[in-house]
């Protein structure tokens, strides 16, 4: 690894291994310092079971702008956690914030289902968004840490792909009680339920590792070598030299990224590490960009639009006139989980370039079709908003309501499925971006980024 602060912006690209061993050990930037057999555990699902509440509190049916406090409260407190738990990551380690985080979330999951008011359920959701923040900054960081390099992309989309599942099963809950429950109590149960996923994995976090690149960082070399060993069970002996070389090779690492940034400063050091943090992660050009990069594609990972849909597909589709609405959103939510297991296939081979240019030309299609099936459809005199749960009708000379409702709904599950092979995985893949030293802050910035747009798009939508 060259030490100078110009050198380009990502110089560990190439995750093609020809031979797993060879290239940990060859690639001192990169893939010499990878943990040769990572293990990721019980991935973070999202909020999902508690993302489409449109039932009432006290017997109080809730207002557009009501739903919209709800779910964008969740935004934003998750936009205040994301560069918090990144502080967080670097001076306790990754694994401890994930345990915070599932242990927020159930906390924040017990609120929401005993809530009498919209202000208690925008508390629980507060709540939930903190964890949510600080989960989706540090999972992605924590698996890709433990990824080979070969593996990463597919293990990265694996966490997606976990928060695409959990919303297909939160639909079918949400079709079960909305069917079968009883309406007063059944939005109870499914934001309740929204516990279960967070206690499972902090069971099963607690017999997982800590980062071997953290541990080393902490200065706890051996205690890496023990994980490292354990990982490779029966091969450990035979692989003692590959272990020696990924420990050295991340303390080769600190110890040059230490020296960049002492290059950057003139020499000066700064007794506070936060601050000297954010110097090396603003003031060294590689890193500069990196931060740009990642806080771009995570900002449009979320100005697309994309989780709009998600978050109000009931209303939209109530508002086309479908019959059961949860039914037809789960079909959309079906689309983003079946192209997120074929992004799992391809994103190691295609790249995450290649695949975000070849899939988002599809997204744009997708709008611009979208776009059209709404021209066709008009409100009635007495509605005023989306949330208005008004079925429209479409222009009787054009085409008919349902042919217009069709088009859209097509249109939406173009848009989806070019979002989930690309869009929806590549900026979570944002700590390739950054070196050791400003991956959690830069990590926790970008991610912050993804909140702060998801926080103006749920408090407007409904209104607008």
């Amino acid at each position: 690894m060259a030490i100078s602060v110009e050198e380009p912006l990502i110089s560990h690209r190439n995750d093609e291994l020809d031979d797993g061993l060879r290239s940990e050990l060859s690639d001192a930037d990169d893939v010499g310092v990878e943990w040769p057999a990572g293990r990721p555990g019980l991935f973070i699902w999202l909020l999902t079971l508690s993302a489409g509440i449109s039932t009432s509190l006290s017997g109080k049916e809730l207002t557009s702008l009501d739903k919209s406090a709800v779910t964008s409260c969740t935004a934003l407190f998750a936009l205040i956690a994301s560069p918090i738990s990144s502080v967080f990551a670097d001076r306790f380690g990754r694994k401890p914030v994930i345990l915070l985080s599932d242990l927020l979330f159930v906390f924040g999951a017990l609120v929401q289902a005993l809530s009498t008011s919209v202000l208690e359920m925008v508390l629980g959701r507060s709540i939930v968004g903190a964890a949510v923040g600080a989960a989706s900054f540090v999972t992605p960081l924590y698996i890709a840490e433990l990824a080979p390099p070969a593996y990463r992309g597919r293990l990265v989309t694996m966490n997606v792909l976990s928060i695409t599942l959990g919303q297909v099963v939160a639909y079918i809950i949400g079709w079960i009680f909305a069917e079968h429950g009883d309406p007063s109590t059944g939005w109870r149960w499914m934001v309740g339920l929204g516990a279960l996923p967070a206690i499972l994995q902090c069971i099963l976090l607690l017999l997982m590792p800590e980062t071997p690149r953290w541990l080393v960082k902490a200065g706890k070399s051996t205690e890496a070598r023990k994980i490292i060993e354990k990982t490779l069970g029966s091969d450990a002996h035979s692989h003692r030299f590959l272990i020696d070389s990924v420990v050295k090779g991340i303390e080769m690492e600190i110890r040059e990224e230490q020296g960049n940034a002492t290059l950057a400063t003139n020499g000066r050091k700064s007794d506070n590490s936060l601050l000297q943090g954010w110097h090396e992660l603003l003031r060294v050009p590689k890193n500069r960009r990196a931060l740009v990069i990642a806080c771009l594609l995570q900002g449009l990972q979320q100005l697309c639009g994309f989780n709009s849909l998600m978050y109000f597909s009931a209303t939209i589709f109530t508002m086309l006139g479908f019959s059961i609405p949860t039914l037809t959103s789960l079909t959309v939510a079906a689309t983003n989980f079946a192209f997120t297991v074929l992004a799992l296939v391809l994103i190691d081979r295609i790249g995450r370039r290649r695949i975000l240019l070849y899939s988002i030309p599809f997204m744009t299609i997708g709008l611009f079709l979208s776009a059209f099936g709404f021209s066709l459809i008009k409100l009635p005199s007495g509605a005023t908003s989306i949330g208005d749960h008004i079925p429209v009708t479409a222009d009787a000379i054009s085409v008919s309501a349902r042919q217009a409702a069709i088009v859209i709904l097509i249109s939406i599950m173009i848009y989806v499925a070019s979002y989930a092979l690309g869009l929806g995985n590549v900026p979570w893949m944002q700590s390739e971006l950054f070196p050791l030293n400003v991956r959690s802050l830069g990590s926790g910035l970008a991610t912050a980024t993804n909140w702060l747009a998801n926080f103006v798009i749920g408090l407007t939508f409904l209104p607008l």
